[in-house]
Formats: C-alpha cells, sequence, structure tokens
C-alpha cells in the first residue's frame, strides 16, 4: 500500500482541477525538497504543507545558498508562509500562498434532540487520539458515541509497520472503551461518503497542523467541530468551531474536550447552531471549493509564467 494522505490527495484534485497544458510546464514537488528531481526546462516549484520544524527540511532550508533552486514556494496556509520566512529568510518574493480544498459539499446531515450523537475522528494517531479517549472517559452525556479511523496505513505499509509499534496500543485502548468503536482504515472516499453520517469532528490536536485537511472535510460536510487553538487550525476553520485552549498538561486537555462535547452535545438541536452549520458549509463552499482553488492556481501559474519570460 502506497502513502495516500492529504498531501497526495490535494496533488490529486490539483490534477483534475487545473489544464494538464498549463501544469506541463512545472515541475512540482511537495514539501521535501529535491523529493522530486529539479528540472531545468520547467519552472520548479516547492509546495510546502510540512512544518517548518521538521527534520528533514532543516539542511535545505537552513542552507540560504539553496534557496534558489526553486523558483517558488507555495504554502497552504499563511501561518506555515511566515514560520518559513521567519526561521529561514525565505525570499518572500518568491512565495505564494494557495490554501487546500475540498470538492466534497453533502446535503447537511440536520441534528434532531434526542438523537444519538455521533463523533468522528480520522486523523493520524499521534495528534491527539491519545487525549481524545481519555476525554472520552469523562464524557457525561450518554448518547455521546465516538468512531475511530484513526490509523498509520494513510502513510503507506512501511510506515504503519513501524508507528504501529508505538501507537499500537491506543488502537487497542479504544476497543475497549465503551463509548468508542474503533474502525481503523478506510480510504478517504469512504470517510467523505459517510461523512453525514456524523454529528461532531473532535480533534484536541497537540501537533501544530500547517493547515487540516480533516478539520475542511468535517467543516465542508456540516459537522459541528471541537478542536484546539494550535498551529494554524484557528486559520482553516475560523469562528466556525467550539475551540478549547492548547495546554501541555493532556489530562487538563482531556477534561477541557469533555468538557466541550457535553456542551455541545446539550444545544447541537438548537435553530442557532443548526444555522450555523449552514452557513459554515456555505462558507467553505465559497472559499474552498476546488473550483475556486483550481482558478487560483492557474492564475497563480500563469503569472509565473510570464514571470519567467
Amino acid at each position: 500500500m502506497k502513502p495516500r494522505g492529504a498531501t497526495e490527495i490535494q496533488h490529486e484534485l490539483l490534477e483534475k482541477y487545473v489544464s494538464k497544458d498549463i501544469l506541463d510546464k512545472f515541475q512540482i514537488c511537495t514539501s521535501i525538497p529535491g523529493k522530486v528531481p529539479l528540472d531545468p526546462k520547467k519552472i520548479n516549484i516547492l509546495w510546502q504543507k510540512n512544518s517548518w520544524d521538521q527534520p528533514n527540511l532543516q539542511s535545505f532550508f537552513k542552507n540560504k545558498n539553496r534557496h534558489d533552486e526553486y523558483d517558488w514556494y507555495v504554502f497552504n496556509s499563511h501561518w506555515n508562509f511566515e514560520k518559513f520566512r521567519y526561521f529561514f529568510q525565505l525570499p518572500e518574493d518568491k512565495c505564494m500562498v494557495i490554501k487546500n480544498g475540498v470538492n466534497h459539499f453533502p446535503k447537511r446531515k440536520v441534528y434532531k434532540k434526542g438523537e444519538p450523537i455521533r463523533i468522528i475522528h480520522h486523523c493520524t494517531p499521534w495528534r491527539g487520539l491519545n487525549v481524545l479517549l481519555l476525554a472520552m472517559q469523562y464524557v457525561q452525556s450518554k448518547n455521546v458515541t465516538l468512531d475511530v479511523y484513526s490509523s498509520n496505513k494513510v502513510y503507506g505499509s512501511d510506515f504503519a509497520k513501524k508507528a504501529d509499534r508505538d501507537t499500537g496500543p491506543l488502537f487497542i485502548q479504544a476497543q475497549k472503551l465503551p463509548n468508542v468503536n474503533y474502525i481503523g482504515y478506510k480510504p478517504n472516499e469512504y470517510i467523505l461518503k459517510h461523512m453525514t453520517d456524523y454529528d461532531l469532528f473532535v480533534y484536541p490536536s497537540i501537533f501544530e497542523e500547517t493547515f487540516c485537511v480533516s478539520a475542511l472535510e468535517a467543516m465542508a460536510s456540516g459537522l459541528h467541530v471541537i478542536t484546539t487553538n494550535f498551529g494554524a487550525l484557528p486559520e482553516t476553520c475560523a469562528e466556525w468551531p467550539v475551540y478549547v485552549n492548547y495546554t501541555k498538561n493532556l489530562e487538563l486537555l482531556a477534561v477541557s474536550i469533555a468538557g466541550a462535547i457535553d456542551v455541545c452535545a446539550s444545544y447541537l438541536h438548537t435553530d442557532t447552531i443548526q444555522n450555523h452549520l449552514e452557513e459554515q458549509q456555505k462558507y467553505y463552499k465559497n472559499f474552498y471549493s476546488w473550483d475556486k482553488k483550481g482558478m487560483e492556481w492557474e492564475n497563480f501559474l500563469k503569472g509565473a509564467l510570464r514571470v519567467k519570460q
């Protein structure tokens, strides 16, 4: 099994929504410099989605003499661009921010009072699954259950074999909790198809996200979101979620997440929140659809061609 996480899926969507005639004039490498060889006959772009502090980025970015190897650097958030600009002094005139997009906007589920409340969590395990499982042990609402799709397989079979040694106990714990169902890996198409089976997406992130496509997918499907205000999450999620202050005290974070789940469970049925979720879905369709992102990319690439000429 080959890796097919958010980076790979966003690249697939780029190729779907942007003209091949234009893309063929560019060599686009994602995140890790040199992963795709530089092409002297094309305009070289590094589409940077990884965080500035990743070990496999340091040797390239700390060497300012190498910054000119790429014609352009495209970042997935302003938060991410600002980190690279600050820590590595990247030349601003070679940088561009084009955020990730989504192309799935299903008919939103309207929650009715008294119905079971279903939570989905489909992030990689080291980003906060331990906190979420602890939080579920503090949740007081009896009609709340969590389905966990978290898995290391999204990064490929070889990676999963190694990573499961560390995160495997979390999956076992998830299987034992009475209000948690551990499902494990499902392809992105399955997740999107079943997203509207759920009411909440809860992501107690302890990882500095540079964007978070999982949150984007959930909000575009009309789910109410609970997450931390860590990394680029406030930029991606704007004013739509319930934010819990990030803290390194993970037990305190779990208690706060549990409290947020209970509060959301008590008001999810109200007209105020249902209207909020309807407007939320409209917002993400207006600003994050791949129809719009494809246009942003095409305009940028055409401009890059003019600069080169």
